[in-house]
């Protein structure tokens, strides 16, 4: 048997060695970016002590308590315990609670919640509806009193667009920030255009340029001799703000006011009626299945068929197609705009405070916290959702989707059309239901915006 035998000065030798190792490693200066290496902001911790508060956070979607399999990417997204866990590491003392849930249903159950007071903090694209019922905080206060929360830090027209009516009120107030970010767009398969020989889509394009390419590119694909259709839109769902962007583009709206007694509906206008006859013509050159959300089943894979896509959202094509692989092939172009640069709907989450809420101060640091650079660059990294601030253009993350991105917050930054009031209420499901009758051919384009003009006008005046 060999052995081995170690003096006493070798061992004495290495304990030296180690020692002078550590000695130089407890020297060297920090990085100035540790908290970015540490998955930390750069926030200083607050000075105030938050001890026994609790911030209970409700948050509507896709997001997870714990890190999970993002089911687009395929890769680890962490849960927003993480957020949870650098808010209360700069405000000590403090605890965060959340209540996440689908958006399904979403509306029942967030009246729900603040009937009976379980949260303080929620995010709501439905701000217009409840902040008249006077359980959400007017914002403007904590605003004034703040250095450090700048409106300017925004996406131009953002706050604007969430202000809302209180209960005592005839002028639009803040009553939530903007959180998460959303936008409408028209999207398009740059490899079929190539195929086809057809120009790309300009960067505002109009009724006429979408309908000749959509045109160009419909029928047998001159490379792969497989069918292609030259456009589709979902005829159900969406297809009332899909014709109200169309009247945009011909300087129409869907009408005019707020407040429910002063909403006028322009639903049998001349560019209502002209954008209705369009979508009715545009269904030549696409497959099958419209009005029941049907034929784009091949968008955003290799085997795509359809050129050129109206009414689609980041959520659904920025992530998602790099995912697939195709995220070369994707171009955006913005949706039809009036003469002022204009047009689009308006779409994202605020953020508001309980009225009820009995931890206000700490229910408006989440709200700057979950605005700032940390948190959303987080939301979109994690979750795919969309940053509603400008420096977000700055992003690590952003810059792997730069190309997409980029529209995308053009888009957020001139919408017109307001998903509420009216967007969530009753004239939104008539006109859908009349688009739906017209692009089946039992009601004219005429006859139909007439009977939506009158029910949604008997609706508003029945409230």
């Amino acid at each position: 048997m060999k052995r081995y035998v170690v003096s006493a000065q070798r061992v004495l030798l290495f304990i030296m060695m180690v020692f002078l190792a550590a000695m130089v490693i407890g020297c060297t200066p920090q990085s100035d970016d540790s908290s970015a290496d540490s998955g930390q902001s750069d926030e200083e911790v607050s000075d105030k002590n938050w001890e026994g508060q609790k911030v209970r956070v409700q948050m509507i979607g896709d997001f997870k308590e714990e890190s999970s399999t993002d089911p687009i990417t395929g890769e680890n997204a962490e849960g927003v315990e993480k957020l949870a866990e650098e808010f209360e590491r700069l405000h000590p003392g403090a605890e965060v609670e959340f209540i996440l849930m689908p958006w399904e249903g979403y509306t029942e159950k967030t009246q729900a919640m603040l009937t009976s007071g379980e949260a303080d903090v929620y995010q709501m694209p439905g701000i217009a509806d409840f902040a008249p019922q006077g359980v959400l905080e007017p914002l403007q206060p904590f605003i004034d009193e703040d250095d450090e929360m700048d409106l300017d830090k925004f996406i131009d027209n953002q706050v604007e667009g969430w202000k809302a009516l209180g209960p005592d009120s005839d002028e639009l107030q803040i009553y939530g920030l903007p959180f998460l970010g959303d936008a409408r767009f028209i999207t398009y398969d740059k490899q079929l255009f190539d195929e086809w020989g057809v120009e790309y889509l300009s960067e505002y394009p109009t009724m006429d340029e979408i309908a000749e390419k959509a045109e160009q590119m419909t029928g047998t694909n001159p490379e792969t001799g497989e069918q292609n259709y030259g456009i589709w839109y979902r005829g159900d769902w969406s297809s009332a703000f899909t014709l109200v962007n169309l009247a945009e583009g011909q300087n129409g709206a869907w009408g005019e006011g707020f407040a429910w007694e002063e909403v006028e509906f322009d639903f049998d206008s001349t560019e209502m009626n002209n954008g209705l006859e369009w979508l009715m013509d545009m269904q030549e050159f696409a497959p099958k299945g419209l009005v029941s959300n049907q034929g784009n089943e091949k968008w955003l894979t290799e085997d795509n068929n359809i050129a050129i896509m109206l009414n689609q959202g980041p959520g659904d094509t920025v992530k998602p197609s790099h995912a697939n692989g195709v995220g070369d092939r994707i171009g955006i172009a913005q949706e039809f705009k009036n003469d002022e640069g204009v047009g689009g709907l308006f779409a994202g989450s605020p953020l508001a405070i309980a009225e009820a809420s009995e931890n206000k101060e700490l229910a408006w640091e989440w709200i700057k916290f979950a605005t700032n650079d940390y948190a959303q660059e987080f939301v979109f990294s994690e979750n795919g959702a969309i940053p509603s601030i400008k420096s977000a253009e700055e992003f690590e993350s952003i810059e792997e989707y730069e190309e997409l991105m980029e529209p995308v917050f053009e888009a957020m930054s001139t919408p017109s059309t307001p998903r509420y009031p009216w967007g969530s209420s009753q004239p939104r499901y008539i006109l859908t239901s009349e688009i739906e009758s017209t692009l089946t051919g039992d009601r004219s384009p005429e006859d139909a915006l007439e009977k939506a003009q009158k029910e949604s006008t008997d609706w508003v005046e029945g409230r």
